[in-house]
């Protein structure tokens, strides 16, 4: 997109979370006439509204739309549901959609690498950008993981490289959005509230490489790659596959030892480092350095500065985040473990017995995936949240369930039952909407009762 191209154009930017304030300004820099819509008026919304309309652009909130006006094009924030009223009005006019993420793509002016996946998208992202910066790179991450794509756009002509965290629901409005890497960590049951069937939610997923060229790379976990070949997704560029499961690969985990991860590429053939000199654990974690490794060979990275980059980093807060460790007991905050494989990978990852803090706001997922883990991991599960009763059913049969109303009472529940040798585990399987803020809030909540035992 030439920055003319939507000058003097009536665009609608649906809802005022992050990414659509950071749409209305990109657009509203550009020349276009600029209407932003939430059907919130919350304080946070009014404040960043004040600030909109400093650059004039025009903001209605809690459903007080002006809706004779016509536009010639609509942004989606990626949270706002398409069956939504606000949605539905737009189709029926023929207005285009696209999402954030595709509107800010055509400002940029410097190569991407995308990330997607159930889980690991952020872990990823993280490590990615921390090998470019190792290695010298100019770099933003920017997406999913907190910094609007549409912001960090602006400053992409300065820059080697963006790292892009991607979801779903940010790539159903693409049209012409092409990492130069699109990376495909796994897929497993979630957001099926909103996608319905596996299928739908790995056709959402696949769409990552639908504008790919032969000079592109797609970097895709070999789980992930039966979904695409399920769904028909077609590779244009160079395919690298890992694998943390044993199976065939380019770069694989070793099945016996469960630490040394090997590569089978041109440019680099051998051992390339073991999980044990990282500060990562687990299956899922081998799976995120894999493609790390794989995204810096794409691009000619040096083998050694990819391998110091992973060695050096450390994971951030709400990702199986030590909390603390009183009277023999660890506190361990996995808060962004919102669907049902990031619990059963987080307790794979622990040794001893668990007690569980898990509930929320439902995703339509199947929680008595979890039992067979739960009955071997877990001593006590307390639940919170909408998804009390729900969770119960589903485990109460291999363990014993009691609820808790609050984050205080959950954490005071699980220290009472904790002996020395057990964790704590936060790994809630669900949406943090009903009790907090985010999943962040959630997580230092946490945190905060945690610490207040001390």
């Amino acid at each position: 997109m030439q920055t003319t191209e939507l000058k003097d154009k009536n665009v609608l930017v649906l809802g005022l979370g992050r990414s659509g304030m950071a749409a209305a300004t990109l657009l509203s820099r550009d020349g276009a006439h600029v209407v932003v819509r939430d059907e919130d008026d919350g304080e946070a919304l009014q404040e960043r509204a004040r600030l909109l309309r400093q650059l004039g652009v025009r903001v209605e909130l809690g459903n007080r739309f002006d809706n004779s006006t016509r536009f010639d094009l609509a942004v989606l924030s990626p949270g706002i549901r398409p069956e939504r009223p606000i949605v539905k009005e737009l189709a029926k006019k023929k207005t285009p959609v696209l999402s954030e993420l595709e509107l800010a793509y055509r400002f940029c002016l410097c190569p991407i690498v995308a990330v997607t996946g159930t889980n690991g998208k952020t872990t990823t992202t993280e490590l990615i950008t921390a090998m470019l910066q190792t290695c010298e790179k100019r770099v933003i991450a920017a997406g999913n993981i907190g910094y609007a794509l549409s912001d960090a756009a602006e400053q992409s002509a300065g820059l080697d490289a963006l790292v892009v965290e991607v979801s779903s629901f940010q790539l159903e409005k693409i049209e012409r959005f092409k990492p130069d890497i699109g990376v495909w960590l796994n897929l497993t049951p979630d957001h099926l509230d909103r996608h319905i069937t596996m299928e739908e939610y790995a056709r959402a997923k696949a769409r990552l490489f639908m504008n790919q060229t032969p000079q592109d790379t797609a970097i895709v976990s070999t789980q992930a790659l039966d979904w695409a070949h399920k769904v028909g997704c077609e590779f244009r560029g160079r395919l690298i596959r890992i694998s943390a499961t044993g199976q065939q690969a380019d770069l694989w985990l070793d099945a016996e030892d469960g630490q040394t991860i090997w590569c089978w590429l041109p440019e680099c053939r051998g051992i390339v480092m073991r999980m044990d000199e990282t500060s990562l654990r687990g299956v899922h974690n081998a799976e995120n350095i894999m493609a790390t490794i794989a995204a810096g060979i794409a691009m000619g990275l040096p083998v050694r500065g990819i391998r110091d980059a992973i060695i050096a980093y450390c994971p951030q807060a709400h990702r199986c985040e030590f909390v603390a460790e009183i009277n023999g007991v660890t506190y361990i905050n996995d808060s962004k473990a919102t669907n049902v494989d990031a619990v059963e990978k987080a307790l794979h990852s622990l040794r001893g017995s668990v007690i569980l803090i898990a509930g929320g706001r439902d995703k339509d997922l199947d929680f008595t995936l979890l039992k067979e883990t739960i009955a071997r991991k877990v001593k006590l599960a307390v639940l919170i949240g909408e998804t009390r009763e729900k969770l119960a059913a589903a485990w109460g049969d291999v363990v014993p369930c009691v609820p808790a109303d609050s984050m205080a009472n959950a954490v005071q529940t699980a220290r009472e039952m904790a002996r020395p040798g057990d964790t704590v585990l936060l790994s809630p399987a669900c949406a943090s909407f009903d009790m907090f803020q985010n999943y962040e809030h959630r997580g230092d909540e946490f945190k905060r009762q945690v610490l207040a035992l001390l």
